[in-house]
């Protein structure tokens, strides 16, 4: 990855791109979303965080990156037009956070485990089945796609909470 290119900045709440819901990548998107993911892996990189939508920054299109660096390796996932087929009964309770969000963490329940198809930088189909941390990644950033953020999950008096603060240290970091 070289420096000259400029890192794609990260949209924070409340930009209503984060609000909107991405439109699937079609056949003429291809060169587009290939130049594309490696400069949101970049930015994932470098925020530091392990899961990166295009609504995030500013692109409308359903394309994912994931990357959650087994034994300290970049490992990363490109995922396109991802969906969930299947998502277990069972519940699991991780802290998220978001890097539209930054410093902003809360325990957010989810299926424990999940299976998605998606379609890789090749166009060709593929399936992923997940749980644990890389579960609530995938459903997380999935979450992206169709205008929901973590957020969304918590109770009203918790999320105004957290937006509060947010909107408290976004105003501090300007001052």
């Amino acid at each position: 990855m070289s420096s000259a290119v400029e890192t794609l900045p990260i949209l924070l709440v409340p930009d209503p791109k984060l609000r909107a819901k991405a439109r699937p990548v079609g056949g003429g998107d291809a060169d587009a979303v290939r130049a594309l993911a490696p400069r949101m892996l970049d930015a994932m990189y470098k925020a530091p965080g392990i899961g990166l939508a295009a609504p995030q920054v500013g692109e409308l299109l359903r394309l994912i990156v994931v990357d959650l660096q087994p034994e300290d390796k970049p490992a990363p996932l490109v995922l396109v037009n991802p969906e969930i087929l299947a998502a277990s009964t069972e519940l699991a309770t991780r802290e998220e956070g978001c890097l539209s969000l930054p410093g902003q963490y809360a325990e957010v329940t989810r299926p424990a485990r999940v299976k998605l198809r998606y379609l890789d930088l090749e166009g060709a189909k593929r399936e992923i089945e997940a749980e644990g941390l890389l579960a609530t990644c995938l459903q997380h950033e999935v979450d992206h796609l169709n205008g929901v953020l973590f957020v969304d999950h918590l109770s009203a008096l918790k999320r105004n909470m957290l937006l509060r603060k947010l909107a408290k240290d976004l105003k501090g970091r300007r001052d």
